[in-house]
């Protein structure tokens, strides 16, 4: 039987087998999480914040190392974090894209004045 996640902020959601790591299920979505490591758990850089209610497997002993406290406020390496149940999940979005959203917006907000 399949388990859901959903990846917040973007709303997507994708099926998998329990055991999937939630970075492989953000691959299978389309989800964009950084890493350098492939999913090692070397790079610290996949993290995502686990939204309540959400069932991933319990976190390992490397893996609670790494994150050195995070996981109390929900932070997890979703290279690591295995789906074994319904779960949602929020993706950081990137510094850059974000800059560049903003930019873009505000762009498009003064093309809008300008035209009354």
């Amino acid at each position: 039987m399949n388990e859901s996640i959903t990846f917040w902020p973007s709303g997507r959601k994708v099926s998998v087998r329990p055991g999937t790591t939630v970075l492989d299920a953000a691959r299978r979505a389309g989800v964009p999480i950084k890493t350098r490591c492939d999913g090692k758990a070397a790079c610290f850089m996949c993290k995502v914040t686990v939204r309540p209610g959400s069932q991933l497997s319990p976190i390992a002993d490397n893996e609670r190392r790494k994150l050195s406290g995070l996981h109390e406020s929900g932070i997890r390496l979703s290279c690591q974090a295995r789906i074994i149940g319904a779960a949602e999940v929020e993706v950081p979005v990137d510094p850059l894209r974000s800059v560049v959203e903003r930019q873009l917006a505000r762009q498009r907000a003064e093309q809008d004045d300008s035209l009354w």
